[in-house]
C-alpha cells in the first residue's frame, strides 16, 4: 500500500488534516453543516535545515504537531459550540428577501491566542513529563529498587502501565466517544487516498480504522524506547539525574520518529508489519468505528489539503511512489 503526505486527528465534532502546506479542520455544526478552518502551513523542519536532519526532525515535529493539535482543538470547541443561524424573516412587501451567506472557510484563527496556546502546550508537556518520566522512577525508587537492570525494568513497567491507563481511560470516557469516532474517520479517509479509492464515506467506511503512523503507534514506541534509553542512564540520584532524563525525551521522540517513518515507507513488509502489530492494537482503544456523517466529515477536511502539490505528484506517480513522512497523525 502506497502511502501519501497526508496525516491528522480528530478534535471536537470534527477532524484535522495536514499536508506538506497545508492544515484543514473540519467541524459539525449542531446543524450538520461544516465549518472550515484553512490555512497555508509550512513545518520547522522544512524551513530550518538543521531541524531537518534525522532524529531531530522527529523532536521538532513533536512540539509541532502538539502545537497544532491545540490550536485544532480550540477552533472545534468554538465551532461546534456555535448555535445554527435563525432563519430570516419573511420579508415585507416591497423588501427584497435577506441572506445570510456562509463562508466556505476561514483562513483566521479561532480561539485561544498564540500566547495562551504555547502556555496551554508548555503545561501540557511539563504534566506528561511528570507522570511519565519523573513519577515512575519515583515508584521505583520507593519500592526499594537500585540495580541498573532491575531499576529500569520496573521504572519502564510502571510507564507502561500509566501509558495504558491513560487510554483506557479515555476509552471508557463517554464524553470522548464521537472524538474516537473521528479519529477512526481521518485513518478511514487517508486510508481510502493512499489506496486510490473514491473519498465517498461509503467508499471508505471499508477502510480499517487502524493505521500504522498513528500517534497512538507513535506514543508505545517513545514508552518503549524509553525504557530502553533510561535502564543504560540508571536510577536517577538527584535533580540533575531527573533533568538529564527529561533532557534525553526529544531524543527518544526523533528515534520513535525515525521507526514511524521506516513503517510508512516500508508497511507491506512483514517484519515491519510484525514490529507496527502492538501499537495497531492499543488503537483499538483511541478510536472507534464512525458513522458515515463522521466519514463525510474527514473527507471534507481531507479533500482541503489533497490539492498540496506533493501529494498530487505522487498520486500520479501511483504505486511506485514513496514519499517521505514528515509527521506522524
Amino acid at each position: 500500500m502506497p502511502f501519501l503526505p497526508v496525516g491528522g486527528q480528530a478534535v471536537i465534532e470534527g477532524v484535522m488534516m495536514r499536508s506538506p502546506s497545508r492544515v484543514a479542520v473540519a467541524v459539525r455544526h449542531p446543524d450538520g453543516s461544516l465549518g472550515i478552518l484553512e490555512k497555508p502551513f509550512v513545518s520547522v523542519t522544512r524551513r530550518i535545515k538543521p531541524l531537518g536532519l534525522p532524529v531531530l526532525r522527529g523532536a521538532a515535529s513533536l512540539f509541532e504537531t502538539l502545537y497544532l493539535g491545540i490550536s485544532a482543538l480550540n477552533f472545534s470547541a468554538d465551532e461546534a459550540a456555535k448555535e445554527p443561524p435563525k432563519p430570516a424573516e419573511p420579508a415585507g412587501a416591497g423588501e427584497p428577501p435577506s441572506a445570510v451567506p456562509l463562508p466556505a472557510a476561514k483562513p483566521g484563527r479561532s480561539g485561544l491566542g498564540g500566547a495562551a496556546q504555547m502556555l496551554t502546550l508548555v503545561v501540557s508537556f511539563g504534566l506528561g513529563l511528570f507522570l511519565f518520566v519523573v513519577l515512575p522512577a519515583k515508584l521505583a525508587g520507593w519500592l526499594g529498587f537500585h540495580d541498573r537492570l532491575r531499576f529500569g525494568l520496573v521504572d519502564g513497567s510502571f510507564r507502561l502501565l500509566a501509558f495504558v491507563l491513560y487510554l483506557l481511560l479515555i476509552s471508557r470516557w463517554k464524553e470522548m466517544a464521537r472524538v474516537l469516532g473521528f479519529h477512526g474517520a481521518e485513518h478511514k479517509a487517508i486510508h481510502a487516498l493512499e489506496n486510490r479509492a473514491p473519498l465517498t464515506p461509503e467508499s471508505i467506511q471499508k477502510f480499517p480504522r487502524f493505521h500504522p503512523r498513528c500517534g497512538t503507534s507513535f506514543l508505545f514506541l517513545l514508552v518503549v524506547i524509553s525504557i530502553v534509553v533510561f535502564t543504560f542512564i540508571g536510577k536517577p540520584r538527584g535533580i540533575g539525574d531527573h533533568l538529564l532524563r527529561i533532557a534525553c525525551m526529544p531524543l527518544i521522540a526523533g528515534v520513535a520518529f525515525e521507526f514511524i517513518r521506516i513503517s510508512g515507507r516500508y508497511a507491506d513488509r512483514p517484519l515491519i508489519r510484525a514490529l507496527v502489530w502492538p501499537g495497531l492494537q492499543f488503537q483499538r482503544l483511541t478510536t472507534r468505528e464512525p458513522d458515515l456523517e463522521m466519514c463525510a466529515v474527514a473527507i471534507a477536511a481531507l479533500e482541503r489539503v489533497r490539492g498540496d502539490e506533493a501529494v498530487v505528484a505522487l498520486e500520479r506517480a501511483g504505486d511506485t511512489a514513496r514519499a517521505e513522512v514528515a509527521f506522524v497523525q
